[in-house]
């Protein structure tokens, strides 16, 4: 029994009374013929600012937009069927699976091995070490927060016990895990084909050059930062013997992205088959091979995997209506013509979206922001003759800063939790690892032909 002096329960007013403002201002915009784009940006915003979680705000603000343009509310259900029915999606979860059983499994722990017989004896080694078994996890995942957890928590601690400082062993793997959203087989990379119609085999193609030189600009800067403070580094000569030895003993997970990207590739399958066979392999390495899985860690996988992708239908399905909101109101022709003085430089719009993207990657999670951003903008890139898929990576690059910055970077929590460290002192540390992501944009924007080579050498030029 309660004791009789307790205060009684209270209710606070405050968000009472922001929802009934939030409502009666609703009915005056709607009286008053307020624009209707104006007023979505508006409620989004504000709903966001109270601290309404993305995806309902996505959908409050698009209940608004209905309301306004005189649209049944049934376009939300079947804007959310349309967002789930594309058959490709099927390989979000799949991956997901994948990348969490080869986790589980003992992969991670084999490519971690391989990097440090590669690099781990220079200056900086475990940081070398990070940034490079990330980049092979990156090829199993898809993910960028699953990668900084999959190899964090294995060099993290190993690099505090040599002696870097906490903030900067969380930065490397939370910069180095953003590459899991670029080297192919990428989620964020997924999502934009299924928003585009962009080919998912071409926007993976085109992912790995960046991600292997954003890779190697990442390796620069953490031995620069090592070697300025006397981090790591044993002296001993590299020597081909122990490295063939690691990559032998680790044959299976190398193998692994191997099978997959070469399957796709080759045309033995497609990208959603691919995604099944990926499963597939992560499960019969771990438990047969390998023997890292247990029954326990199987289900912690499948537990992951279904609470992550459930997040990610709700997200979809609510900023799917959102987006096809954006259409109806026609608001790509209004930033067109937003952007009609600018249209003789296309190198400037570029900077402008991206600028845009990494402010709004601060706030807003990466799967809602290609859903919603990508209907406005990839119509007027387009126009300016930038190509598809070059845009697609630009894009996926912006949200992988958007992982790097606070409040909302996954990536930094990710890191921060392993680290067990402020994510304030984190996010001071990972701040000259943001330099290589700075120097891609701009190789982007001003010389994109690199990025298409491969996907034109292997499926032609688009036009």
């Amino acid at each position: 029994m309660n004791d009789i002096t307790d205060p009684k329960p209270r209710i606070s007013v405050i968000p009472v009374i922001v929802l009934v403002a939030m409502i009666v201002a609703l009915i005056m915009a709607v009286l008053g013929g307020a624009n209707g784009p104006i007023l979505m940006a508006v409620v989004f915003v504000f709903a966001m600012a109270i601290g309404v979680p993305i995806p309902f705000a996505a959908g409050i603000a698009t209940v608004a937009g209905l309301i306004i343009a005189d649209i049944p509310m049934t376009l939300m259900a079947q804007a959310a069927w349309t967002a789930f029915e594309p058959f490709p999606l099927v390989t979000i979860p799949l991956f997901i699976l994948a990348g969490q059983l080869m986790e589980q499994g003992g992969m991670s722990e084999k490519l971690v091995n391989i990097a440090q017989k590669l690099v781990g004896a220079y200056k900086g080694g475990l940081g070398l070490v990070t940034v490079v078994a990330c980049m092979f996890f990156a090829a199993l995942s898809g993910s960028g927060p699953a990668t900084t957890a999959a190899i964090g928590s294995i060099t993290i601690p190993a690099m505090q016990a040599e002696g870097y400082r906490s903030r900067f062993a969380g930065a490397i793997a939370a910069s180095a895990g953003a590459l899991g959203s670029m080297i192919p087989p990428s989620n964020l990379l997924i999502i934009f084909a299924l928003v585009t119609d962009v080919s998912i085999p071409r926007l993976f193609l085109a992912g790995i050059v960046p991600g292997i030189v954003l890779g190697l600009m990442l390796m620069v800067v953490v031995f620069v930062i090592s070697l300025k403070n006397d981090y790591g580094g044993t002296g001993e000569k590299f020597r081909w013997g122990p490295l063939l030895t690691a990559f032998w003993e680790g044959k299976w997970a190398v193998m692994a992205p191997v099978i997959i990207l070469g399957g796709i590739y080759a045309g033995i399958f497609t990208p959603s088959e691919a995604a099944g066979v990926a499963v597939a392999y992560g499960l019969f390495v771990g438990m047969f091979i390998y023997r890292g899985l247990t029954w326990a860690k199987l289900f912690h996988a499948f537990k992951f995997t279904a609470i992550v992708i459930g997040s990610v239908l709700f997200i979809l399905g609510s900023t799917k209506a959102f987006g096809q909101l954006v259409t109806i109101f026609d608001i790509p022709s209004s930033v067109l013509a937003l952007f009609q003085g600018l249209v003789a430089y296309p190198w400037l719009v570029m900077l402008l979206i991206g600028v845009f993207y990494i402010i709004v990657g601060m706030w807003l999670e990466s799967i809602p922001q290609i859903i919603i951003f990508t209907a406005v903008f990839f119509p007027l890139v387009t126009s300016l003759g930038v190509d598809p898929v070059v845009f697609g990576i630009f894009t996926v690059m912006t949200c992988e800063i958007g992982f790097l910055t606070p409040p909302i970077g996954v990536n930094l929590f990710v890191a921060a939790r392993i680290s067990k460290i402020s994510i304030e002192e984190i996010s001071v540390g990972v701040l000259p690892l943001l330099i290589p992501y700075g120097l891609m944009i701009l190789l982007l924007v001003f010389y994109s032909d690199w990025v298409t080579y491969l996907p034109n050498l292997v499926y032609g030029p688009t036009r």
